[in-house]
């Protein structure tokens, strides 16, 4: 037997009255953490959900992700983590294409927009037996529509005995696109989850009382494995920020005594960049607590790396991964010179090498990104062609290209897929041609990743309109802004007439960008 959740128990029994999360006023202890995750195992049990069963939660870094995450995981159903960023059209696919027996959505405030103003009556959404507001009113038991969390799990009990899972079994389903369109949920294992979080345990220097900001997303990948699961794992407090603003986050680092921060580029330019409100001393007091700074979803610039060592006196240890690899496969360790521009190494119990365009070892490169070991999905939920294009012989083909130093130090250099890193949030082109092409004015559309000096890349389509259309650019672009997540619509949508092609008709996209 093995379940991620164990990560909870643990800490439960031999640190039960430690914080185990901080969210504005609440101070929840590990033991509140796990009775609550307790009710919700028994409620999904007493609901109906067996072993297994696919459970969706939608829910920003707030108290509610980890102790329903967790509650999911006890009852052995598999958590489908939703981005809480997407559109009702979007978390409906979600739903039908995991099977998803329950949801659990927070519902959305002014300062905390889920989805579409409403979309919580989710009446036409097929194949989701249960549905479980999460109310923004503490402890709120009538809400306007679905079941408040709080008055479904009245009278259940706060012990649970935890599902007897496999370690093979599926415990999380992360939704990515890759470049074939609609996203795949990608199914990573309780062996997968738990060992990415105790590796990353092992890697990361250790605080006398460690204190983790989550300013990731724990929907994603990322935020999941280094921050709630390390962090559980290591007996930590996580500081729960439901969205990222710089000056909001040194607030947060310098009262809550901050050791372990993890973030995306863009989050180390803005702490980097910000001014006011924050003397050099308040500056002093947040670097004389913080021992780790970690950074992946793009390429941190080195003037960003370099600026941030010099004021906050630590350096940031870049890594790599994907949805598909749990996410962490290869790391600038700390007891390991880190090498500017770098991804560092694989990570322990994990293989990387490069590979040319037919599979044969490339040496020190360039080419393609390998990956084989711990940390590499079962494959995509019900998609046995997609999961066989990308794991040939047990390696994961993940589309990066890099180069190798005598070192062994892996240097990313460019991005078969197409893929787009914005602000640190994957944009998948053809999701979005797809989308902006079921307007009735767009013949054809190319999307591209365009250099952006804070997000990194930005969204820009190419679009060619049918004959006689009327709408404007602006037009399509507000239009697209209603149809899409906010990270994926383009701001920048350009009319041509023609696009460039090769003679088989394949859009040279090369050229584009």
């Amino acid at each position: 037997m093995l379940n991620l959740s164990v990560v909870l128990d643990d800490a439960a029994r031999d640190n039960p009255d430690h914080e185990a999360l901080v969210f504005g006023d609440m101070r929840l202890s590990y033991a509140f953490v796990n009775q609550i995750a307790n009710q919700v195992a028994n409620l999904l049990r007493a609901r109906g959900v067996r072993p297994g069963d696919k459970v969706a939660l939608a829910c920003p870094n707030l108290p509610y992700f980890p102790m329903v995450y967790f509650g999911i995981l006890k009852a052995g159903a598999v958590v489908v983590p939703l981005n809480v960023l997407l559109k009702r059209r979007e978390i409906a696919y979600h739903l039908e294409d995991s099977d998803a027996k329950a949801l659990f959505c927070f519902e959305g405030t002014p300062e905390l927009p889920l989805g579409e103003a409403g979309w919580g009556a989710f009446g036409d959404v097929p194949d989701c037996e249960h549905f479980f507001l999460l109310p923004a009113t503490p402890l709120a038991t009538e809400v306007p529509y679905g079941e408040s969390i709080w008055a479904a799990t009245a009278g259940q009990p706060d012990r649970f005995e935890t599902a007897q899972t496999e370690a093979t079994d599926t415990a999380v389903i992360l939704y990515t696109s890759g470049t074939t369109g609609r996203p795949k949920g990608a199914e990573l294992t309780h062996q997968n989850m738990l060992l990415n979080a105790m590796v990353c345990d092992g890697m990361f220097d250790k605080a006398d009382d460690d204190v983790f900001l989550a300013a990731l997303p724990l929907f994603h990948a990322f935020g999941q494995s280094v921050i709630l699961n390390t962090g559980f794992l290591r007996h930590a407090t996580v500081v729960l920020m439901p969205r990222f603003e710089a000056g909001a986050a040194l607030d947060l680092m310098l009262a809550e005594k901050v050791t372990f921060f993890a973030g995306v580029p863009t989050m180390y330019w803005g702490l980097l960049t910000h001014e006011g409100g924050h003397t050099q001393e308040d500056i002093e007091r947040i670097a004389g607590s913080l021992t780790t700074a970690s950074s992946g979803g793009a390429a941190l610039p080195l003037e960003v790396l370099k600026g941030f060592a010099e004021r906050f006196g630590v350096n940031i240890l870049e890594g790599y991964g994907l949805s598909e690899t749990s996410p962490v496969a290869c790391f600038n360790r700390p007891d390991r010179p880190a090498r500017a521009g770098s991804i560092g190494r694989p990570i322990w119990g994990v293989e990387m090498k490069l590979v040319d365009d037919d599979g044969k070892d490339a040496g020190d490169g360039p080419g393609e990104i390998a990956v084989r070991g711990h940390c590499v999905m079962k494959g995509y939920l019900g998609r046995p062609e997609a999961t066989a294009e990308v794991l040939r012989e047990g390696w994961f083909r993940t589309g990066d290209i890099a180069r190798r130093d005598e070192d062994g130090y892996y240097f990313i250099i460019d991005r078969s897929k197409d893929m787009i890193i914005r602000g640190g949030f994957n944009v998948y082109p053809r999701e979005v041609e797809e989308v902006l092409m079921t307007h009735p004015d767009v013949s054809l559309a190319a999307v591209v990743g365009i250099a952006h000096d804070t997000h990194g890349e930005e969204v820009k389509a190419y679009v060619i309109p049918v004959h006689g259309a009327t709408t404007s650019e602006d037009a399509l672009i507000a239009w697209a802004r209603e149809n899409l997540a906010n990270y994926k619509y383009p701001r920048v949508v350009e009319f041509r007439d023609e696009l460039p092609m090769t003679a088989t008709g394949k859009i040279l996209k090369r050229e584009l960008r």
